[in-house]
């Protein structure tokens, strides 16, 4: 019989070995894939969708697969192998992904939290169905910055469909025919490589035996669902984010009520509810009836677009030049408008219609007065229910209905109080020149925000008008332009004479010039980081000093290259053409080899950067520790840099090929082999992940990862050096 001595300690013995599993096992999978079909049987000749399902873990997120792949973030991406028993319907959809747009890439992607599905839809030609194919992804995680590459296989036979009935004539004629060798096509954006499981192949040649399909920028309408065809889980929501839009949506409509069309609404409002008939009682709820009215025909206008325009339309909004080009006309006309030049009415036809209806009385006059009030404060309120309308455009319902719920309930507010208490119009000031002058504030701030419309459809076409330095100089011209007319060195028209400067506007005139001088640095290659969701790109900059410094920083860099010929230390780095190149001018290797065999030559340890293309961590790593002169000068002087890219599809030699011990397959592209490196060598898969190692692969110091605190890394790059010198000193001792 064991004894309470022994089964302590073989428990304690048990506890430290999971302890010490627990504490190595760091091969993360926060994303667990499943598969399903629209219908369990099919004849030939019908369609069938393809349904794959994701689960995704607490804190982590999973790219989509319907954003331009040029921006940056890994785009979930599948291969098909064509068989002569299908054929491809259409792109695989995504359904219903959230939308963000990031600063640090610049533009808009796609992702899901929670859950995540993928259809596709074929046509069934053969009773021995056969797809097989293999999809990439992307995870990432907030918490501690990392991001994780993947990729597996995928396989759906008559196991998963039961195909029954004949095929139809065409289908039968094709039946007799020899196989054809499967041709590689690329569906949506076409990308460096076609990689499936055995096969990685350029989309330029009709070879090869896979289908590449991602929906890249074009945004693909995800189909309406039926409730029995897959049991899914829509992501969560991001309930953070709706309440900021919200609140904005509220502060817009807080704005809306200062305008000079709003307030001439104030005492028909008031005129209206005084000569109302009824007891006190019956006048309240006839003005909660009347800001409800507000409200709910606000609402139903962000309802109806959310409806009409969907996911589909979203994108189209978001990115197209036509609405684009078009919302900056429209906020340019009523920047003039706002101005002076002339006035925006509606047809006097609609407002005498609708305001007879009001002068009904009763309840359906109160619906009336409230519709009139919408319709009268449309050329103010216009501009800023378009820009909630299309800073909400998503392809999601529920955020366009809040967004003008919210502005509405700003809007209605002061209207319902108004109603309820007439003798307070008494306090107001009384309509003049302020208001014009609000006016034409929101005049500048409109032609201001105008440039972003233009500004998008400018990257996205690559018409080269609004270059990151011309569109700061518009912006401080208006601005400037702006101080002066708070100032009163600038009138229009319809103007007051100002005989002496408030206050209030002293204050607004001091922050809109400060606001100015805050833009000058940026011609010269400032990031302006608190305006990077508006800016440009700072790659379309033509005159970065920063850049120009990096680029004339002298000779004191890990590779040493004389006159365009190779030294007799270094050689010039493989894969140089395909890639990005390295942070901040830094230079470096792509491949491990060829950086160890410089470490050896230049006497160096290695810093090893796991990092990816579309890992936005690793940007903010090098955005935001890298640039800290401390870090740079150090990677430059005391390091050889090798930039391992575990999602680069640039195919590796054959002789370089070669079959995982990990997970048994062919690795055959410089990312699936760097990534296969950092899970077999250091039981990682995360990226940013830095190591610093010698020539002989010996690990100096304990790993990092996302990190920006600039200290941290610096003594983390300092460790590495020391322990590097002594290591060499104990070699040269013995």
């Amino acid at each position: 019989m064991l004894t309470n001595t022994y089964l302590k300690s073989l428990l304690a013995i048990t506890l430290f070995w999971l302890v010490a599993f627990s504490a190595t096992a760091q091969v993360l999978k926060p994303a667990t894939w499943s598969y399903d079909v629209s219908k369990k049987e099919a004849a030939v000749g019908e369609e069938v969708e393809l349904i794959f399902n994701v689960k995704i873990d607490k804190d982590w997120y999973l790219y989509s697969s319907d954003f331009d792949p040029e921006l940056g973030p890994m785009v979930t991406e599948f291969t098909f192998v064509k068989h002569p028993s299908y054929e491809l319907v259409g792109k695989i959809k995504p359904v219903n992904p959230k939308k963000k747009y990031d600063d640090l890439w610049g533009g808009e992607y796609t992702y899901f939290i929670g859950t995540a599905q993928f259809r596709q839809k074929i046509k069934v030609l053969k009773p021995d169905l056969q797809v097989k194919g293999s999809y990439e992804y992307q995870v990432c995680t907030d918490i501690d910055g990392r991001c994780i590459p993947f990729d597996d296989e995928f396989t759906f036979t008559n196991k998963q469909i039961k195909v029954t009935g004949k095929a139809t004539a065409a289908s039968a004629t094709d039946a007799g025919k020899p196989e054809e060798p499967a041709d590689a096509q690329t569906i949506g954006q076409p990308q460096p490589s076609l990689t499936n499981a055995d096969t990685a192949l350029s989309p330029a040649f009709s070879q090869g035996g896979a289908t590449t399909i991602n929906n890249a920028a074009a945004g693909t309408p995800s189909e309406t669902l039926q409730a029995d065809a897959v049991d899914f889980t829509a992501p969560a929501t991001d309930e953070g984010g709706i309440w900021a839009f919200m609140l904005i949506a509220f502060g817009s409509g807080l704005v809306a009520l200062l305008t000079p069309c709003v307030f001439p609404m104030v005492p028909m409002t008031v005129s209206f509810f005084t000569n109302s008939s009824g007891s006190r009682t019956q006048g309240i709820i006839k003005a909660a009836v009347y800001g409800l009215s507000i409200i709910a025909i606000y609402t139903i206008i962000g309802t109806i677009v959310a409806r009409v325009f969907g996911a589909d339309g979203a994108n189209f909004l978001s990115t197209h030049w036509l609405p684009n080009v078009l919302f900056f006309l429209v906020f340019v006309v009523f920047a003039m408008s706002f101005f002076g030049m002339f006035e925006i009415t509606l047809p006097s036809s609609w407002l005498t219609k609708v305001d007879a209806q009001a002068d009904r009385g009763g309840w359906i006059g109160v619906f009336f007065m409230a519709f009139t009030l919408v319709l009268v404060s449309f050329s103010c309120t216009g501009p800023i229910v378009g820009s909630i309308l299309v800073a909400s455009a998503g392809g999601e319902t529920i955020r366009p209905i809040l967004g003008m719920f919210a502005f509405s309930m700003a809007f209605a507010l002061p209207f319902t109080l108004f109603a309820i208490f007439p003798s307070w119009l008494s306090s107001l000031p009384k309509s003049g020149g302020w208001l014009n002058s609000v006016k034409v504030v929101l005049g500048f701030l409109e032609l201001a925000l105008a440039l972003k419309f233009l500004s998008i459809a400018d990257q996205v076409y690559h018409w080269g008008l609004l270059d990151r330095e011309v569109y700061l100089a518009l912006w401080i011209v208006i601005f400037t332009l702006m101080g002066f007319y708070l100032l009163g060195k600038l009138k229009f028209s319809h103007d007051s004479d100002v005989s002496y400067i408030s206050v209030p506007r002293l204050f607004f005139a001091i922050v809109t010039f400060g606001f100015v001088v805050y833009l000058v640095p940026g011609m010269f290659g400032a990031p302006l980081k608190a305006l990077s969701g508006y800016l440009p790109p700072q790659t379309t900059q033509d005159f970065d000093i920063n850049k120009i410094v990096r680029q004339n920083a002298g000779s004191s860099n890990n590779i040493s290259l004389l006159a365009g010929n190779k030294s007799e230390q270094c050689e010039a780095p493989k894969y140089a053409e395909n890639m990005p190149g390295i942070a901040h001018g830094l230079t470096g290797y792509y491949d491990l080899e060829q950086a160890k065999k410089c470490a050896a030559a230049q006497g160096k340890p290695i810093f090893i950067d796991f990092t990816g293309h579309g890992c936005v961590n690793c940007r903010e790593m090098e955005q935001n520790v890298w640039s800290d002169p401390e870090v740079l000068k150090r990677l430059r002087e005391e390091y050889v840099i090798a930039a391992l890219y575990v999602d680069d599809r640039t195919e590796l030699p054959e002789s370089e090929q070669y079959v995982s011990s990990y997970d048994g397959k062919l690795k055959k592209t410089i990312g699936r082999k760097y990534a296969d490196y950092q899970i077999t060598k250091f039981n990682v898969n995360a990226q940013p992940y830095y190591v610093l190692m010698d020539e002989n692969e010996n690990v100096l110091v304990k790993p990092t990862a996302y990190d920006l605190n600039v200290n941290n890394f610096v003594k983390f790059l300092d460790a590495g050096v020391e322990a590097y010198k002594n290591k060499q000193n104990s070699i040269a001792q013995n």
